[in-house]
């Protein structure tokens, strides 16, 4: 291929890639014209919706660890197993009261009705890789509980530290 010839491809080739920068500058600049009108004429960027409701404020449930559930357990502070009422009779910490997940929508109108919304809870079910001692935790706060706790390790944790256990136990 001559010189030529290279320097004419080179010229065309630049030639079509100004012409696709050029489109997409143009097309760019149509989409957000809106946008670009706002901001040079000084309108401030916080008309747009924000996508998070912010007059909502969200409460999570805090962890609590073993040292201190065993501190609680001798005060007001109510215990609530998460876990299914076969794993509740199977075994459970003293005095805890059974809500499993998957019933919590009666249960918590039930313990409403009967457990002020003051009292400290602590919920727990089968360890750290279960879950339902979290959202059934957020399911009470949202009820109107406001001291609600998570014991991640749950009664495993409670069972392996050799700590008294009501129930059947195997």
């Amino acid at each position: 291929m001559s010189k030529q010839l290279k320097v004419k491809t080179l010229w065309r080739d630049l030639r079509r890639a100004f012409l696709i920068a050029l489109l997409a500058a143009v097309v760019g600049l149509a989409v957000n014209s809106q946008l670009l009108w706002r901001v040079f004429s000084g309108q401030t960027l916080n008309t747009v919706p924000s996508a998070v409701d912010e007059s909502v404020e969200t409460i999570l449930p805090l962890p609590v660890e073993l040292a201190e559930v065993r501190e609680l357990q001798a005060s007001t502070t109510l215990f609530i197993d998460a876990r299914s009422r076969e794993a509740f009779a199977e075994g459970h910490l003293p005095g805890a009261r059974s809500l499993p997940w998957g019933e919590e929508v009666a249960g918590v109108g039930v313990l409403q009705a009967e457990v002020p919304l003051e009292t400290p809870l602590i919920v727990y079910c089968s360890g750290y890789d279960c879950t339902d001692s979290f959202e059934l935790a957020e399911r009470l706060i949202a009820a109107g509980y406001h001291q609600v706790r998570v014991f991640e390790g749950g009664f495993p944790e409670w069972r392996d530290a050799g700590l008294p256990v009501e129930g059947a136990q195997p």
